[in-house]
């Protein structure tokens, strides 16, 4: 039987000791902070949206970073297993918008509660406020955990679970990242992923917290489109956010100097059906200014700015808008540019992206290639999804695959 040590105790750590619990490993959990699941508590905005009720083809498309790496975590454990698993716990979930599942209660403590008892019925040993130093190996296998205080745990397994560098403030420090390296593994750099951005023009500012929706948001580096989708984004007192703003962040090319990002306001007109609009509204309030008549097209507080944007008087009465003033109102309305300056700072975002290179982990088992007997799970290896539960069934997925294998796993 197995001796398992798994270092962090958020959605991965606890998946992994369910898994080798359940094959009767010897198991246990350190956790630096008092209690398990930070992490999971603020997903969802408290609500925590476990996973995402679709297939596992849909699920690849939304994984933007080393998709194949994941297939065998994926297809072992799936959103629809993870579901069932809350269920058989004790902590029901109902699916809603977008496929995205939540506990029925919609309180994340009740999913962490549920893997807490779990656990326990398992005999998982879960030590808090246990911070690693250090993995010990002899031969090219682990033998050991230290801790900071310099207690130890002997074992034969370790499975590095702790997270990235986002939300630190719930024990993500990078300390697995530390670990990894010191044991020879490559670590990516890390940036934020589905993170606001700030802009590199002041206007944004003045539209703080005014949220579009139904508006479409394009990514392209020269001609090519990197990313294009209708829905949500939000204005802030840096810049942009809201969900098309955190999922176009995983698509942003090394140097955001090479981003054109265009917003475009009504993506259901085309540019003559758009025009035809501007006429006709022209023509009914002719002697009406020009900043008075656009919040029959836009938010009040947008319309106020957008002549300015589009460098025409906003005082201006709409009889006196030449066909150029309103081909460019026009043109910017369905082709607003929104320059980037940088991300918001890693530890604002909701994931990390980069970490131990998925060249050096056996993607069947999540086993270190280079040490045996080590195993990582979650955000620590350098993949990272869209919004929607996908990340944090990535964490689920491949905390059970590690749990499991590390059980399983030959000496």
């Amino acid at each position: 039987m197995h001796n398992i040590i798994i270092i962090g105790g958020g959605a991965a750590g606890m998946m992994a000791a369910i898994h080798a619990g359940r094959l009767g490993a010897q198991v246990t959990l350190l956790e630096r902070n008092p209690k398990l699941g930070k992490k999971v508590y603020i997903t969802g905005k408290g609500r925590c949206n476990v996973t995402n009720d679709c297939t596992l083809d849909e699920f690849m498309k939304e994984v933007p970073r080393n998709p194949r790496f994941l297939y065998s975590a994926l297809a072992y454990f799936t959103p629809q297993a993870m579901m069932e698993l809350l269920e058989d716990a004790g902590c029901p979930v109902v699916v809603q918008r977008g496929r995205r599942v939540f506990p029925a209660s919609e309180k994340a403590s009740d999913v962490t509660r549920a893997l807490e008892k779990t656990m326990r019925e398992l005999g998982v040993r879960i030590v808090y406020e246990a911070r690693v130093k250090e993995i010990s190996t002899a031969d090219g296998a682990v033998t050991g955990v230290t801790l900071m205080d310099g207690r130890t745990y002997p074992c034969d397994r370790v499975i590095i679970a702790t997270g990235g560098l986002s939300c630190p403030l719930t024990g993500s420090t990078g300390d697995g990242y530390r670990m990894a390296s010191n044991l020879g593994h490559t670590v990516t750099p890390r940036s934020a992923v589905l993170s606001a951005i700030e802009t590199a023009v002041t206007w944004p500012e003045e539209l703080q917290g005014l949220s579009l929706r139904n508006v479409t948001l394009t990514l392209k580096k020269g001609k090519k489109t990197l990313y294009s989708d209708l829905g949500e984004m939000l204005f802030t007192h840096f810049g942009i956010s809201g969900p098309l703003v955190l999922t176009m962040s995983s698509h942003l090319p090394d140097s955001l100097s090479d981003a054109d990002v265009t917003l475009n306001l009504k993506p259901g007109l085309n540019r003559e059906q758009l025009d035809a609009r501007l006429q006709r509204d022209f023509d009914e309030h002719s002697r009406r200014m020009l900043r008075s008549v656009l919040p029959g097209l836009l938010p009040a507080r947008l319309a106020e700015i957008f002549p300015r944007l589009c460098g025409v008087d906003g005082d201006k009465v709409c009889a006196q808008i030449t066909r150029e003033e309103r081909e460019a109102i026009a043109a910017m309305m369905q082709a607003l540019p929104i320059p980037l300056r940088k991300l918001a700072p890693i530890e604002e975002a909701i994931v990390t992206r980069g970490g131990v290179s998925v060249r050096e982990i056996d993607p069947s088992t999540m086993q270190s290639k280079l040490v045996e007997g080590l195993y990582f799970a979650g955000e620590v290896i350098d993949v990272d999804a869209h919004t929607g539960g996908y990340n944090l069934q990535i964490a689920w997925s491949t905390g059970a695959l590690a749990g499991v294998c590390a059980a399983e796993e030959p000496f």
